[in-house]
């Protein structure tokens, strides 16, 4: 095993793909930074992810990594060796990665290892496993500078989107009635990333044809830092299962989280006592699939817009006085 008296201990860190799956690793990555103290992480992953630990005080190097296989060798050529590798993909050529990477130590996340467990105490399990050790699953941590807009005071943001597909995807309409009741209480921010931006288009539409003004759609306008700093920010986040509802429990920030197809168990924001969870527990849940298999999307369309507000409703207290 590594001598944790090497100074500085380097350490190799391939990134999942998805935001919330990197999100979720944050407690894992803090406990290797526990254990070992004095290190140096120099991280691999796609731009969203890389962007979630650019201000982490041990990150010395990011390296982007691109869909083409012929980025690996690119990849290879800027790095040296490593005392520890870890890699929280499974994919093939993510095993290649592994392959081609020198270090003394070499770790990848097997899925078919974790079985009924929150995403987080997976990724915590598998650098346990790795590394002999015995951390528990800390809090979600994003290293950031949080800005305060002191213009408006009560905000309520709505994240409409779902990059996994779109079985997870409530409906604009929705989002926007839920938008029109609540705008007399607070100022309506729309998030989402650059492939959302026809979704965010149709509730504004909607709200522009009710007379609503106080609204700002930033979709397909923000870097991963600057949703961070909004979304922490906000009284309220309405969502589904997607990288800004782990954004949001990053932050403590009270969250409407809706699930259709992908499993709560699994993959529902961790560790944010003001979350609450709308689902419908039909026989077809979770069926984890990209878009419906049965064609009904009834995981989806049986939640109506009451439901969230009635759930509002119960969390608002805990923060505001009327």
């Amino acid at each position: 095993m590594i001598d944790k008296t090497i100074k500085p201990l380097k350490v190799l860190i391939e990134l999942p793909t998805w935001l919330g799956d990197c999100i979720m690793t944050t407690p894992a990555i803090e406990n290797i930074v526990t254990n070992y103290n004095n290190i140096e992480l120099t991280l691999i992953g796609p731009l969203n992810s890389i962007e979630i630990y650019k201000n982490h005080p041990k990150v010395v190097k990011v390296i982007l990594l691109e869909k083409k296989y012929q980025s690996l060798y690119k990849i290879y050529s800027q790095l040296n060796a490593f005392d520890l590798y870890f890699s929280f993909r499974n994919s093939i050529r993510a095993k290649f990665l592994k392959f081609i990477i020198t270090a003394k130590f070499k770790y990848q996340f097997d899925y078919k290892k974790y079985h009924n467990l929150h995403q987080v105490e997976k990724y915590v399990d598998f650098i346990n496993n790795s590394l002999n050790i015995n951390y528990s699953a800390g809090t979600l941590k994003i290293h950031s500078t949080n800005f305060k807009d002191k213009k408006i005071h009560k905000k309520i943001g709505i994240n409409p989107g779902a990059s996994y597909g779109s079985a997870k995807r409530w409906y604009p309409h929705k989002f926007a009635e839920i938008a029109i009741k609540l705008s007399d209480k607070f100022h309506i921010m729309i998030f989402g990333s650059d492939k959302e931006i026809d979704f965010a288009q149709e509730i504004e539409t909607i709200l522009i044809q009710n007379g609503i003004k106080n609204y700002t759609n930033l979709v397909g306008k923000t870097s991963v830092l600057e949703l961070v700093n909004y979304i922490s920010e906000l009284d309220i986040l309405i969502t589904g299962d997607s990288g800004p509802m782990h954004i949001a429990a990053s932050k403590q920030i009270p969250t409407i989280a809706i699930f259709g197809p992908t499993n709560d168990k699994e993959t529902s924001q961790w560790k944010n006592k003001n979350s609450i969870i709308i689902k419908k527990n039909l026989n077809c849940q979770p069926c984890m699939k990209r878009v419906c298999p049965l064609k009904h999307h009834k995981c989806m369309k049986l939640i109506k817009p009451q439901e969230i507000i009635d759930s509002i409703n119960i969390i608002r207290p805990l923060y505001h006085n009327e």
